[in-house]
């Protein structure tokens, strides 16, 4: 009897130490995300450099340098332009890359009146004419795919064709705004905090009040909030980390000490737009387009969890034309560039032609 009793604490020590060891490796994992992303980095030898216009304001880009053709890289809404680095390596055989930040993130100048999908394109154009200086293919992701779609209708003889990567399109200009993903999560957040007395940082904020929080965690949520809370008073100034979560939930907490939330507010209000239609910008695009969509997904209260329907995505390819192709994706991921990695490229790659 002591001799089973023995052999069984044994198993059971051995399985709490099997665990202990995995738990430290995922936790490990996860606070260390971005390991893999410097590694990319450094194997492409991606340059940081920034480019000054005459007006004062500055473009702050990633470039990996060779022969190819240039391919310019727009990143999305609280992101940066290493969010591109898991990619670079296998883009970089076929292209020379640029990747930029947007206005109001990473180091690019952060103005509000910047903050409009015309001026913005109209820098980055100007950025194209003067920087790389030839026809290059423009690739952007979400809100960034919009001004990726404005370059691509207004930037003249150096454009030579375009990527979109899930842009959300027409909903940022008002259709079904309010029932989508990223009004509900991001954007009315960003704006309530940007109003609130913010006794708590944003992180903890956002956590206790995040759509997918309330969808699928919402009993956890006020806990891991706290959580953030706690984190972010034992190491101001530094991103909050949640090790026993996923990377990919909290992520871009990294990315967002380099963003203006005035920014957000463009989208929450509707004016990023600046007075453009999605339908004309997309109808002036005459040069060869990939539209990557994320698959549809709808949540039981109706709200779209994904940056436009299956018939967004169908009429944006519409007014698009005939030079337009629509790849779809198996699911509703949004960063496409990372969970689909190899779909990615490959569109991407069609611009080779």
């Amino acid at each position: 009897m002591k001799k089973a009793l023995a052999v069984t604490g044994i198993v059971i020590l051995a399985l709490a130490l099997t665990a202990a060891a995995a738990f430290g490796i995922y936790r490990y994992r996860n606070i260390h995300w971005y390991d893999k992303y410097q590694k990319a980095l450094d194997e492409t030898g991606a340059v940081e450099k920034q480019f000054t216009l005459e007006s004062g304001n500055v473009i702050n880009y990633g470039e990996v340098a060779n022969d190819k053709p240039p391919l310019l890289l727009i990143h999305g809404q609280m992101s940066i332009w290493q969010d591109y680095a898991l990619v670079m390596p296998e883009l970089s055989k076929n292209w020379h890359i640029y990747a930029i930040d947007v206005y109001g993130h990473g180091k690019s100048t952060h103005d509000e009146s910047l903050y409009y999908i015309d001026v913005n394109g109209d820098d980055i154009i100007t950025f194209i004419n003067e920087v790389i200086g030839g026809p290059t293919v423009v690739a952007g992701h979400s809100n960034g795919a919009l001004t990726a779609a404005y370059v691509a209708a207004y930037g003249g003889e150096n454009i030579a064709g375009a990527v979109l990567e899930d842009p959300p399109v027409f909903s940022t200009e008002g259709e079904g705004w309010e029932q989508s993903f990223a009004y509900r999560d991001t954007y009315k957040n960003l704006h309530d905090y940007n109003n609130s007395d913010k006794t708590e940082c944003w992180e903890a904020y956002y956590l206790r009040h995040c759509y997918w929080g309330q969808l699928f965690m919402k009993d956890s949520m006020p806990k891991i909030a706290d959580y953030a809370q706690r984190y972010h008073e034992k190491h101001p100034g530094e991103p909050v980390k949640i090790g026993f979560m996923p990377s990919s939930v909290w992520y871009v907490f990294d990315y967002s000490q380099y963003y203006d939330f005035a920014y957000g507010e463009r989208f929450y209000d509707l004016t990023w737009n600046n007075g453009l239609k999605h339908e004309q910008i997309l109808s002036d695009i005459e040069v060869p387009c990939v539209y990557i969509h994320a698959k549809e997904n709808i949540a039981e209260d109706g709200t779209y969890l994904c940056a436009a329907s299956r018939e967004q995505a169908e009429r944006a390819v519409s007014y698009i034309g005939a030079n337009c192709t629509l790849v779809e994706t198996e699911d509703s991921d949004h960063v496409i560039h990372t969970s689909h990695s190899e779909q990615y490229i490959e569109a991407v790659n069609r611009m080779m032609k």
